[in-house]
């Protein structure tokens, strides 16, 4: 069996808005070349990707500016990476047969927002009244919501899918308050 080169990404889930992390999980054949490898991330709302020069094994932690979504002010402050879905590939020489491509869903604004209403919530070790249990059942729904865009998005391939259950979870827990009665 010939030797080959198996290109692979790690894209964690980062809980800082300002920052997006790629990391190098590929098997390298020792008896063949890399040349020119490359990582090409388009984000929401882009139609041509933004080409990243990298080397074997790299592990970046990304700014906006890095991918161009800030142009100005790179020195001092950054925009955050908004939610939404990236397409990330990483390639090498020849580009037509080594490459892999993936659809990653960003979820750290929301997911931010979720955890900002959770703590909101005054969850004490007793049983809660039915109103904090209501809203309770809604937390879980979204975070439900938000684990099912991702997965119609990264493992179905189905993105405008995804896409609707993200915006359904964040349109509704946007909407989620918490009276002092039940908080």
């Amino acid at each position: 069996m010939a030797a080959k080169h198996i290109l692979s990404l790690e894209i964690p889930s980062v809980t800082n808005c300002d920052i997006f992390s790629v990391k190098d999980a590929s098997q390298y054949a020792e008896n063949l070349p890399i040349e020119c490898p490359e990582l090409l991330i388009t984000p929401p709302g882009f139609n041509a990707p933004y080409m990243i020069e990298v080397q074997p094994g790299f592990n970046l932690n990304l700014t906006p500016c890095a991918l161009g979504l800030q142009t100005y002010n790179c020195d001092q402050s950054t925009s955050p990476f908004p939610d939404g879905v990236y397409t990330i590939a990483y390639r090498v020489q020849p580009h037509e047969k080594v490459v892999v491509q993936y659809h990653y869903l960003r979820v750290t604004e929301i997911l931010k927002m979720y955890y900002e209403k959770l703590c909101e919530l005054d969850i004490t070790p007793c049983e809660p009244t039915f109103s904090k249990k209501k809203l309770l059942s809604d937390m879980r729904f979204f975070r439900t919501m938000i684990d099912a865009a991702k997965a119609k998005v990264e493992y179905a391939n189905n993105i405008e899918e995804g896409l609707h259950l993200y915006n359904f979870a964040y349109d509704r827990l946007k909407k989620i308050t918490c009276d002092n009665s039940d908080c």
